[in-house]
């Protein structure tokens, strides 16, 4: 917890500790859902809590459920990225027959480059590149993303939709789709 003394005033620590203490157990619990692993979930909520100290200023009063919500989504994308990087490794190991089980978001994201999805992403368009980075290299919600470009919530999903979509034909023609 060396993280409380980093804090610049009293109140962001103090939200800090209260998250801490008030729901370091249920986040530890949806790690463990996700990665099935106790001494991953545990680094999973050490993660979380060190992007949650980063993002104080997002929240507001610790106990309402916004707050708890926001600490619950970091820590569930900070495991998936942890699963799908675990799960990428195993990809690498398979043979081409069963390659054909290939996923986008679980393998290729964890398989390429940044700069290289990046290079990847520029033909499509800043409407739905600019999604795309706000949900996986930000790891905002789509309520905070609808928010960001003035659109609701569910656009801001179907625009992520439209552009995985258009990720994985790229990536496809460029010979991705079996690494």
């Amino acid at each position: 917890m060396i993280l409380l003394f980093a804090f610049a005033n009293e109140t962001d620590r103090d939200k800090f500790e209260y998250l801490y203490q008030k729901y370091k157990n249920l986040l530890l619990h949806k790690a463990y859902d996700i990665l099935k692993d106790y001494a991953l979930a545990e680094d999973a909520v050490s993660e979380a809590y060190i992007r949650i100290y980063k993002n104080m200023h997002k929240i507001g009063d610790p106990a309402e459920n916004r707050s708890i919500a926001f600490a619950v989504t970091i820590v569930k994308n900070v495991a998936l990225t942890m699963l799908s990087k675990e799960k990428a490794a195993v990809f690498a190991e398979l043979d081409d027959t069963q390659a054909d089980s290939f996923d986008l978001e679980e393998n290729v994201l964890a398989a390429l480059s940044s700069q290289r999805i990046y290079a990847t992403m520029e033909p499509l368009g800043e409407e739905l590149r600019s999604v795309f980075l706000l949900r996986y290299a930000y790891d905002y919600s789509f309520k905070e993303i609808g928010a960001l470009l003035g659109v609701s919530e569910n656009n801001a999903a179907v625009r992520l939709h439209r552009a995985k979509k258009k990720v994985a034909q790229l990536l496809e023609k460029e010979g991705y789709a079996g690494e």
